[in-house]
This record gives C-alpha cells, structure tokens and sequence, in this order.
C-alpha cells in the first residue's frame, strides 16, 4: 500500500472518528458520574469498529451490487414522485421532532430513560444492567448507531472505495479496513483515558454537564429530529424547484 492512499484512509477515518456513533455517544457515555467502566467502554467501542469492518468486507465483496440492484428497482420511477414523497417523508419528520420537544418539555428535569439505562448500564456490576444485560445493551446500542448511520458514512464509503481500486491483496484489504475502524475510534479511546487520569479533577465538572444533559438531552433529540427533517424537505424542494418545466 502506498504511503499516499495510507494518508488518505487515516484522513478519512478521524473524519469517520467524529461521527454520533463513533464520538458523540461515548462521550454521553464516559459523563456517566461515578468511576468509569473501561471494559463497558471498550465493549462499545470494539462493537462498533467490529459492525464498520463487516460492512466494509461486504462492500469489498460486492454488496454494492445489491444498492444497484434497488437503484434499477426504482429507475422507472419519475424523479419528481420521488422528490415529492421525500418532501413528505421531511415534513413527517418535522411533526415527529415537535411531538418530541413536546413530551421534553412536559418531562421538563427528569431524568430520561436514556439517562437511567445509561447509569444502570455503566455503573452496574458486572453480569448485571438493565435486567440484566447492561453488557448486551451498551452492544445494541452500538449496533443501532452504526446501522442508522449506514446511509451517511460517506468517509467509510470513500475509503472502501480507495482500497478497492488500489488492487491490493485480500491480506492488505483486511488489514486496511482493521486499520480504518482502528483508527476511527481511537479518538473516543484516548477521550477515556483522559477521564480516567483525571478523575478527581474531572468529576465535578462532567456532573454538572451530566445535569445539563439530563434537563435538555430530550429536547437536544427533538432538534435533532428537527434538523434532519428540514434538511431533507429542503433539498426535495430545491431540485423540484431547481426542474425544468
């Protein structure tokens, strides 16, 4: 592998590093007050890299011919009805995030039941959790992030692609993506040790951020929700804006 494509994927992968899976959730998760539980972290953590190095094989392998395949399924649909139900699919979106914002509001500095989960998960002792499976939870939850961001890893796509087209040994393939998902969540492993080493000077801080999140997390997800469906109304109505005739 050249020195230049092996830039290129560590490039892309601190990028990947600074996705809501990748960074944004451990962080949620290292707040946690009270001492921090490496392995609960590293179960997290490991999950997703393991989940991105499994895509990236599939692709490698040819899945991409599955996303053509629905492509084609959808080449006889006019583009237009495709941009309308994207409109629709924005606006249900937006009425989703203010029925969100709503129950926050009513729910206004309680703990949520991601806050609950969150302490029963990392503060349990071993073997136990919610019900008991604090461990497999912190793994779903893994799970769930990574699959809802499958449509947007434009890095991991690049990089797939990048390796793809260095014709490379399958040894090397391997062992490019294990680096990537290496990489891409290195960030979040040194955010711990941080917090590990400075736990005494640390702690008061990361409760009262704990407490901020604990009032507005609800809402935050609201505005998230939010975000996401305007961007999607709006770049349906631009390109039927932006259509001839």
């Amino acid at each position: 592998m050249s020195t230049t494509l092996a830039l290129a994927l560590t490039g892309l992968a601190l990028l990947d590093s600074t996705s809501f899976g990748t960074l944004l959730i451990p962080i949620w998760l290292l707040l946690t007050p009270g001492r921090v539980r490496t392995g609960r972290i590293a179960i997290y953590l490991a999950t997703v890299a393991a989940f991105y190095f499994c895509v990236g094989v599939l692709l490698v392998l040819g899945a991409g011919a599955a996303l053509e395949a629905v492509r084609e399924a959808f080449a006889d649909v006019p583009p237009t009805h495709l941009r309308i139900a994207q409109l629709v699919a924005g606006v249900a979106v937006i009425a989703w995030s203010y029925r969100l914002e709503a129950r926050a509001r009513s729910r206004a500095g309680e703990p949520g039941r991601l806050q609950r989960w969150r302490t029963a998960a990392m503060t349990a002792p071993e073997g136990e959790g919610v019900g008991g499976r604090g461990v497999r939870g912190l793994m779903s939850l893994a799970l769930v992030a990574t699959t809802l961001e499958v449509a947007t890893m434009v890095p991991y796509l690049a990089a797939v692609g990048l390796i793809a087209n260095a014709d490379v040994t399958w040894q090397v393939t391997g062992g490019a993506l294990a680096g990537y998902c290496v990489v891409m969540i290195l960030p979040a492993v040194l955010l711990g040790a941080v917090r590990i080493a400075a736990h005494d000077r640390a702690e008061p801080v990361l409760r009262r951020i704990n407490d901020w999140f604990t009032r507005n997390s609800a809402k935050a997800v609201g505005w998230t929700v939010g975000g996401i469906g305007i961007g999607m109304a709006l770049n349906a109505a631009i390109t039927l804006l932006a259509e001839p005739g």
